[in-house]
């Protein structure tokens, strides 16, 4: 692959910001950036000049189910290629397929599937080939079945199963090694054993449809539980003499919060509180997207459930929802949510994207990599206009605006 340069009036690493910038591009990775005046740029190198949009580092979904009217449960190629097209159109160019609580051996066979199209994705795209514009599945975070009854959301009541290191094992093998996240209720019977097994096999435990208490929570936090899957949502309710888990989760500075910006599971005032408590460096924005995403009004599925996407009744927005009526995930992309939380958090443009890039490929462990434009660091990208709509993304080196 040539020398490729991108020149533009501004850059976000996200971690700082770089005025009148130039990026340098090689076999896919960024082999330097600064500004412009600063750079050397070799005469075969080609340049191409971007004006006043931004550059930044491609988005990071780190709890997607589906998009493009496909579930990542299902397993195929097909389904994750549907997802990863989709989500790249909106800047995202890395995501953790998430999976749903399911009978085991349903849920041991959906894991199985996503493991080998995960492990022949990156063989083949590891090839000197140029790849296809889609975003790149980093691994699977396990949502469930470990998770409390009384705060399942739409997880299926007879799927639910107790902490069990036995069946974790059992999931683990059919994953190998691509299981990066396992979101778990700490107060039930077993779950300490289960999160200190997970966390030695280099899983990440997320707090999370949990009616914990905040003794339970804070816990779990002591013992290496950082991050909580969509905060708000599917938790013990704050109050003021019952924090619970979401008080330990608001206040504790170990932990990284998910939140799903799209104006339906988290009232404006709510996300201004969590901007507040968790800030720049510990608020991480995700979809929870299913395969509603992207598509008309109408029946879909979420693992083996049917969910009806249809306008929602208090806010007008597009909204899922099971034949319970619980939420079933959401129908947002990155880039929405990072305007969301612009608009309703009064969030500058290069915060939002390290909510959106940086800090989940944190929670990820992959922030030398990917999340962050720095020397060394795939060339995984997206192009911004100031309003933080999308332009144009790059994974890998190849782009869609070029």
């Amino acid at each position: 692959m040539s020398l490729l340069a991108l020149a533009a009036n501004k850059l976000f690493t996200p971690l700082e910001v770089v005025e009148d910038a130039v990026l340098l591009i090689e076999d896919g990775i960024i082999r330097a950036l600064g500004r412009r005046p600063n750079v050397t740029l070799p005469p075969w190198a080609h340049v191409v000049e971007l004006g006043n949009q931004i550059l930044a580092p491609g988005f990071i979904d780190i709890h997607i189910h589906g998009g493009a009217g496909h579930d990542v449960m299902e397993g195929t190629r097909d389904a994750l290629e549907a997802v990863a097209r989709s989500v790249f159109e909106h800047g995202t160019t890395s995501f953790v397929p998430t999976t749903i609580s399911a009978a085991p051996e349903v849920l041991i066979q959906s894991i199985q599937r996503l493991r080998t199209v995960i492990e022949s994705w990156n063989a083949d795209h590891s090839a000197a080939m140029p790849a296809p514009l889609l975003a790149k599945p980093l691994g699977i975070h396990l949502e469930g079945p470990f998770i409390s009854l009384h705060c399942r959301g739409a997880h299926p009541r007879a799927d639910l199963q107790m902490p069990s290191v036995p069946l974790f094992q059992r999931i683990m093998a059919a994953a190998g090694d691509s299981l990066r996240i396992l979101t778990l209720a700490p107060e039930l019977e077993g779950a300490a054993g289960l999160q200190q097994y997970a966390i030695e096999k280099n899983v990440r435990v997320a707090l999370g449809h949990s009616n914990a208490t905040y003794e339970q929570a804070l816990k779990a936090i002591d013992n290496g539980a950082d991050h909580a899957v969509h905060v708000f949502n599917a938790m013990r309710p704050f109050a003021h003499r019952d924090p619970g888990i979401l008080g330990a989760v608001l206040t504790d500075d170990r932990v990284m919060a998910e939140v799903i910006a799209d104006g339906v599971h988290v009232d404006a005032a709510a996300l201004r509180l969590l901007w507040r408590t968790k800030g720049v460096t510990r608020t991480v924005l995700v979809t929870d997207a299913v395969s509603a995403t992207g598509m008309p009004s109408g029946q879909y599925f979420l693992g083996g459930m049917e969910i009806v996407l249809e306008d929602d009744f208090r806010t007008g927005l597009p909204t899922c929802r099971n034949h319970e009526g619980a939420l079933a995930g959401s129908v947002l992309t990155q880039d929405r949510a990072v305007r969301n939380i612009m608009a309703m958090a009064n969030v500058t443009l290069q915060d939002a994207v390290r909510m959106a890039s940086y800090n989940p490929a944190r929670v990820l462990g992959v922030e030398q990599r990917k999340g962050w434009l720095r020397e060394g660091a795939d060339a995984d990208l997206v192009l911004l206009s100031r309003d933080g709509s999308v332009a144009g993304a790059m994974v890998g080196g190849h782009a869609n605006f070029l």
